[in-house]
């Protein structure tokens, strides 16, 4: 079906609009979540002065999985680890002592440059609408165009306008992080142990750096799944009905009658237990999967990098970890669609169908 300049216009700049919201909303999730565990060592822990010092030093990453905090909107909080007690902070005196304080973590902080990196080229290829499309607008229209002709390959024609504007969404703002991750400076560039060099300000490497990929960050992951399986839920529900999603999960599938549906009731009742577990755990997979492949591909540029000649050596791994950039963010989006056409979907008469 050919789309004239007018509906795709309309159809690129909603979806730039549902990016933004998206983009906020899972910001502002990444915000209340973010709280990493500081261990501490044990009271009864001694350790000479001397020794604690190269150890520490010897077990401390090149790339940390804790997001230090860069400023906070209120005061420091009393349980703040040491290396952020003198952290910059904005109405530290007028903020209301019955609201935490709000972190500003350097992934929060790049999320932020993603969003207005991926704002500004969609606006720049939806600006001036032009029948036949080139430039910006032909890949834009392009990328947008793949993406729904997949939802709408997989999933129900009503179920794809759901689910569209999420997974569409999850993809591009996927892609843009991980790929904008690999920019010279993003995790390079912070505070860290000067050393001597000719260069100003030269560092050992980053131990708190200005900007880190969102995709590194666990938060940010366990956020957007966590948006997945909400959306999910109301889409499961939306479509099946309350008493529909109950017998979709537990109810006895194939149409059988007589019975022989009465033993097959409890083996699709243990069938059922067995899939809620599997519901539970889809965005946990979700989330550690993308966090770690994005959070180790960084770990490993980091440790060519450090440990070769002018980190030639990491050469063949940068270009690797362009591929893993969109193929993580197209087993991410692709994970989700899958996952919510199993919500949304009747069985039953897909085999009545297919016995027709």
């Amino acid at each position: 079906m050919k789309h004239s300049c007018r509906e795709k216009s309309l159809l690129v700049n909603r979806f730039g609009k549902i990016i933004l919201i998206w983009v906020v909303f899972t910001a502002a999730l990444v915000i209340s979540a973010c709280a990493e565990t500081v261990v501490a060592p044990f009271a009864g822990e001694t350790v000479a002065a001397g020794a604690a010092a190269p150890a520490a030093e010897a077990d401390k990453p090149l790339v940390s999985s804790y997001a230090p905090a860069l400023l906070y909107f209120g005061p420091v909080p009393a349980d703040a680890p040491l290396e952020e007690r003198q952290t910059p902070t904005v109405f530290a005196k007028q903020w209301p002592k019955q609201f935490p304080s709000i972190p500003i973590t350097n992934s929060i902080l790049y999320t932020w440059v993603v969003a207005v990196v991926i704002i500004i080229v969609v606006r720049l290829g939806t600006r001036k609408m032009k029948e036949v499309p080139s430039g910006v607008q032909n890949f834009i229209e392009a990328l947008v165009g793949g993406l729904r002709d997949m939802c709408e390959g997989m999933l129900e024609p009503k179920v794809a306008r759901w689910v569209f504007p999420l997974a569409a969404t999850y993809f591009i703002f996927i892609a843009t992080s991980n790929l904008m991750g690999l920019l010279p400076g993003v995790g390079s560039i912070g505070w860290g142990e000067p050393v001597k060099s000719v260069m100003p300000f030269a560092i050992k490497h980053a131990e708190a750096p200005l900007f880190r990929p969102p995709t590194a960050d666990a938060n940010m992951t366990v956020a957007m799944a966590a948006i997945f399986f909400v959306m999910s839920l109301w889409w499961a529900l939306k479509y099946n009905g309350p008493w529909g999603l109950v017998k979709h999960i537990f109810g006895v599938k194939g149409g059988f009658k007589g019975l022989v549906v009465i033993p097959l009731s409890l083996i699709f009742l243990f069938v059922g237990c067995v899939e809620i577990l599997s519901i539970c755990v889809r965005p946990v997979a979700l989330a550690m999967r993308l966090y770690g492949n994005i959070y180790g591909g960084e770990s490993v540029l980091a440790i060519m990098l450090t440990n070769s000649p002018l980190g030639i050596a990491a050469l063949p791994f940068y270009f690797l970890e362009i591929m893993v950039a969109l193929v993580q963010a197209l087993v991410f989006t692709l994970l989700s669609i899958v996952f919510i056409s199993l919500f949304c979907s009747h069985p039953d008469e897909d085999g009545a169908e297919h016995g027709h």
